[in-house]
């Protein structure tokens, strides 16, 4: 029986591009290749596509400029009779060749923030008939919008903090009063955050009126939407990972990530002691020195907070807990988390291996299920209509 052949992506036209080319690496590191073959598929920070063996070696990104030139060019029309990788410019007539593209059986995307994790290219995908790793359109794009994701959270009882939120032309049409607006709904300290990026980035905490205002010019400049979060005072972090489909969804351990700052940074995440071994670099307790009835309780918001937003395959659902009450809020998900959060897996004793197989199978599943559906229905409407003279349901 032939291998299935799974395309990697990486990379991608976000803020969060090199911490994607990190994912990316570390699962095509781990996909079985005695079940499958891989196709690494690398996309510029411009939103062009690549494949290449070269694109194996983390240590060619040291130069983009030189390993682009060595790679192949590629697409995926949104086409289902069409539904392979091919090289572009795309040959036709007596010059098209088997040759001229790659069949990719599932899509493996491992790509962070806008443009890869918030449903546009789950879109694509679904257009192009290709299954794919992770959640569908809904489930990426309401998981990326934090404001949609805390609106559906409240809406079913998932403890979160307050918050309100803003547009950013609201903010340069009179800054004055989106400014008292903020401070009339929140109390200080604030965290002011982009609506639709990851990893910490632009994100600001606010202990005064000026630092609120510093910290939206921040934020500003990576999104049209700002959230503002009231913070929880003398907190802690705890995540914990989900994996699954509809009815079927398990919870990981729990873990505790150590911060050097009042929140934690890009830096915490991915810097500090990395050594390019994305999330799983940075320090946490594993599993988290908390309750059992609090791990419990974790771990149950978490297969609520992933089925309520429609997700599946793996994510990772991000806690803030009150060292003195114990209560626990639900801060965010995150539907494609940095290094597949294999790390919450490996705790309990489910390989990195093991861990993408089932994602692959996971995928397949949706898509079968997917499949299931009828897209056409037959009517005799266009028959009966003339040019000009349809007046719909009149």
């Amino acid at each position: 029986m032939a291998k299935l052949n799974i395309g990697v992506m990486f990379g991608g036209r976000s803020v969060e591009h090199e911490v994607s080319v990190v994912t990316g690496l570390q699962v095509v590191d781990n996909i079985d290749r005695q079940k499958y073959d891989v196709t690494p598929i690398y996309i510029t920070k411009e939103g062009d596509w690549y494949t290449g063996d070269e694109l194996l070696d983390i240590k060619n990104f040291k130069d983009i400029k030189s390993l682009i030139p060595k790679l192949k060019k590629v697409f995926i029309p949104p086409v289902p009779s069409l539904n392979k990788l091919y090289f572009y410019p795309i040959k036709t007539g007596l010059f098209k060749k088997e040759s001229d593209f790659i069949n990719i059986d599932v899509v493996f995307p491992a790509l962070h923030g806008m443009h890869g994790e918030d449903g546009t290219i789950q879109g694509l995908l679904e257009l192009s008939g290709i299954p794919y790793v992770g959640s569908s359109v809904l489930g990426s794009s309401v998981g990326m919008d934090k404001i949609i994701m805390k609106d559906i959270f409240k809406a079913n009882d998932i403890p979160i903090v307050n918050y309100t939120w803003f547009l950013r032309k609201d903010y340069e049409k009179d800054s004055t009063k989106v400014v008292d607006n903020v401070e009339e709904k929140l109390k200080y300290p604030l965290f002011v955050k982009p609506a639709n990026l990851g990893s910490s980035i632009g994100i600001t905490k606010a202990k005064d009126r000026q630092g609120l205002i510093d910290a939206i010019d921040i934020a500003i400049n990576y999104d049209r939407k700002i959230l503002v979060e009231e913070g929880v005072n003398n907190l802690v972090e705890i995540n914990c990972s989900c994996m699954g489909m509809d009815d079927d969804v398990s919870p990981s351990v729990c873990e505790m990530p150590i911060s050097w700052e009042e929140f934690l940074s890009f830096d915490d995440k991915y810097m500090r002691g990395s050594n390019s071994k994305g999330m799983k670099g940075s320090s946490r307790k594993i599993p988290a020195p908390i309750p059992d009835e609090k791990t419990e309780e974790i771990k149950r918001l978490a297969v609520k907070s992933f089925k309520v937003l429609d997700c599946s395959g793996i994510s990772r659902i991000d806690f803030l807990m009150e060292k003195d009450t114990m209560k626990v809020y639900v801060n965010e998900i995150n539907t494609m988390p940095g290094s597949i959060a294999f790390y919450l897996w490996e705790a309990q004793g489910i390989s990195f291996k093991e861990l993408t197989s089932r994602l692959i199978e996971i995928a397949i599943a949706r898509s079968e299920e997917h499949n299931k559906n009828i897209y056409s229905f037959d009517t005799e409407l266009l028959q009966n209509v003339t040019r000009g003279g349809s007046k719909g349901t009149k």
